[in-house]
């Protein structure tokens, strides 16, 4: 349902969706970094390493960033309706390649907070749903931007819906996204 929405709904009203969810990830902002202390925390307890909590680790200026790309995804050209290709047949038909959503995207990825927004935003621009299924060493912090998301999401009318986020950890999950494909 929230596919064929996005389908219908117009690239101004996604780029505003886009402009919203980024201003409601920076007013977040503390919220966002708090569910994410709760993520590091819980890779620290179990000896992970430096290097991937570098990645996990989420701080002003990367919430910030996040909320800079959502922007500029804002800013680029709307892809939908764009015409790819065109001829005409000798007997006067013609046809015409145009660029439409694909629907529903599924988008699985390691433990970087920062994809959930990326994804989620990518998808969005392009009138297609997204279901994310990050790392569950994010869970918390993927919660909380999606959170923001759908925010943004309502403030313009467009069904929260459209950026969904797999509700548990548990790696069966994965199994039964992939099944869906």
């Amino acid at each position: 349902a929230a596919a064929h929405e996005l389908a219908q709904s117009s690239g101004e009203q996604r780029d505003r969706a886009l402009r919203a969810a980024a201003a409601e990830i920076r007013a977040r902002t503390a919220d966002i970094i708090a569910a994410n202390g709760r993520d590091v925390a819980a890779a620290e307890a179990r000896g992970t390493k430096g290097s991937f909590i570098d990645r996990l680790k989420l701080d002003e200026g990367r919430v910030g960033a996040m909320a800079r790309g959502l922007e500029v995804v804002a800013g680029l050209a709307d892809p939908l309706g764009t015409v790819l290709a065109e001829w005409e047949q000798p007997n006067g038909l013609k046809f015409q390649r145009v660029r439409v959503p694909l629907g529903v995207i599924g988008v699985i990825y390691e433990s970087r907070p920062n994809v959930t927004a990326d994804a989620g935003g990518l998808c969005l621009k392009a009138g297609n749903a997204a279901i994310l299924r990050g790392g569950s060493e994010s869970f918390h912090s993927s919660r909380a931007l999606v959170k923001a998301m759908h925010t943004g999401l309502r403030a313009t009318g467009l069904t929260e819906d459209a950026i969904q986020l797999v509700p548990t950890r548990d790696r069966a999950a994965v199994g039964e996204l992939l099944r869906m494909a």
